[in-house]
């Protein structure tokens, strides 16, 4: 496939996955230099390998609920679970064998989740994308999840694209990664966000598949109430934690503006049904009120962006205690579509509205989960934690730490019986599963350190098993 064409069409597989206009961020870069930074030195994570216990002592804890750090404490680790907590050092039989991590006051918190990520999809270059093969750009998600995880995120919630494989790659310790809570296929309709066919592609016969997208398992056009309920239970068979529909209209995609409402009520209802006779839930893409709120009503319990809402439907979220799942889009990226054109102008509307959304999620204390969606740029998901920290135009940095931890964590128990996971995330408490960060300072004082993992993360642990330890021995 020649590259004009590729950027005249959009009609690579992995781009019909695209959820957000973080696909722009292909023409801000050469593809030699993208390239180059994905297959150079990568950084170095420990094999997995298992330890009876850990004691970290002398630290000050985040626990990632509260504003403020705790006193000098001793949190003790057994297997993959915080076992205790204490002011005063522990008893020694208590401790007896464990590895002892000597923190020096330093910070101990909850590992970063990213709520709104895409394994398969944040890194690879454009001359990757081009041609389509689906192994070498696996190796790429690979070698990302590696990255992501040394950059502090410890689990991350995919909406979109066919992560089943590197999931269980990552699971089996095959190559270190964060926890995956994976969607699947993101499920659009024709002409919705996420369809980058063209006219000479249609039409399509009901039960065909949509894209060449659909065979790969990234995404899946669904036309009809039936149509969607196969496409939600082929992805709840594969081993989805949620699923993800596209209810409204999208930046990238070509034949679809902002104002639409895609998915009648009955295609909703059919998912929301689906997802709940196998214990999970839905969330959409959605920007706008209208799309909104015709989700809600059909029984979607999580909005992802919310950019273009107004106040009646955040009421309408805070009555129905309904999540929104919104990222700090930089205004910057609207500058990578051409003036004038459609996706630019789309870009800009959706960026110009975030702050108003950010407003009304603060005003009405909706139940906020933050992540990066970040699309195609290994530079961008380098700045996984940058991204997070320029919350602090909303939240306070405790606020800000809190969201990408305890809250986002609350976020993942909605997956009920179909937590790939089960046991409390995003907390230092004890029963917790034992994702932590060992941070040189306070963050809560300086949000800047997140920004700068290679130097603030002295030790990373996901699981009970330290995978970064950079203290001196």
């Amino acid at each position: 496939m020649h590259i004009r064409h590729f950027l005249s069409t959009l009609r690579a597989p992995r781009l019909r996955t695209a959820c957000l206009p973080w696909l722009a961020t292909l023409v801000l870069a050469t593809a030699g230099a993208v390239q180059a930074h994905v297959v150079g030195p990568q950084p170095q994570a420990a094999p997995a390998k298992a330890t009876t216990s850990t004691l970290f002592q002398n630290v000050r804890v985040f626990n990632g609920t509260s504003a403020t750090l705790s006193g000098p404490s001793y949190v003790l680790v057994k297997g993959n679970t915080i076992a205790q907590i204490s002011a005063t050092p522990l008893d020694v039989a208590a401790t007896a064998g464990a590895q002892v991590i000597e923190g020096n006051g330093r910070t101990l918190m909850p590992g970063l989740i990213d709520a709104h990520w895409h394994s398969m999809m944040a890194a690879p270059p454009l001359n990757a994308l081009v041609g389509g093969d689906t192994r070498y750009l696996t190796v790429i998600a690979a070698a990302e999840s590696t990255r992501t995880l040394m950059r502090g995120f410890t689990t991350v919630r995919d909406v979109g694209g066919n992560v089943f494989g590197l999931k269980q790659a990552v699971d089996e310790g095959v190559v270190p990664g964060p926890r995956i809570y994976p969607s699947g296929a993101m499920i659009s309709v024709t002409s919705g966000h996420g369809d980058f066919r063209q006219a000479s592609d249609l039409p399509r016969k009901q039960g065909a598949p949509g894209a060449v997208g659909d065979q790969d398992g990234d995404s899946a056009i669904a036309d009809s109430p039936d149509e969607v309920r196969m496409r939600v239970r082929e992805q709840l068979m594969r081993g989805a934690a949620h699923i993800k529909l596209t209810a409204g209209g999208g930046v990238s995609s070509p034949h679809s503006p902002l104002d639409v409402v895609t998915f009648t009520p009955a295609e909703l209802r059919a998912a929301t049904e689906a997802a709940g006779n196998w214990g999970t839930y839905v969330t959409v893409h959605a920007y706008t009120a209208d799309a909104i709120r015709q989700a809600i009503e059909s029984g979607v319990k999580v909005i992802e962006h919310g950019s273009l809402m107004d106040d009646e439907t955040a009421r309408l979220m805070q009555g129905k205690g309904i999540w929104l799942s919104i990222q700090p889009f930089p205004d910057a990226m609207a500058d990578a579509f051409p003036p004038g054109s459609f996706e630019r102008q789309k870009a800009e509307e959706v960026f110009a509205g975030n702050h108003n959304a950010y407003t009304l999620a603060k005003k009405y204390r909706l139940k906020t989960a933050w992540g990066t969606d970040v699309l195609f740029s290994a530079a961008l998901a380098a700045q996984q934690g940058a991204i997070l920290a320029s919350l602090t135009r909303w939240y306070t940095p405790a606020e800000t730490l809190a969201m990408a931890t305890g809250t986002n964590g609350e976020l993942l128990q909605l997956t009920g019986k179909r937590n790939p996971y089960p046991g409390k995330l995003g907390v230092v408490q004890v029963g917790a599963l034992a994702d932590l960060l060992l941070v040189d300072g306070d963050p809560v004082a300086d949000i800047t350190l997140i920004t700068r993992p290679e130097q603030s993360f002295k030790l990373i642990m996901k699981d009970g098993v330290i995978y970064k330890n950079t203290l001196p021995r």
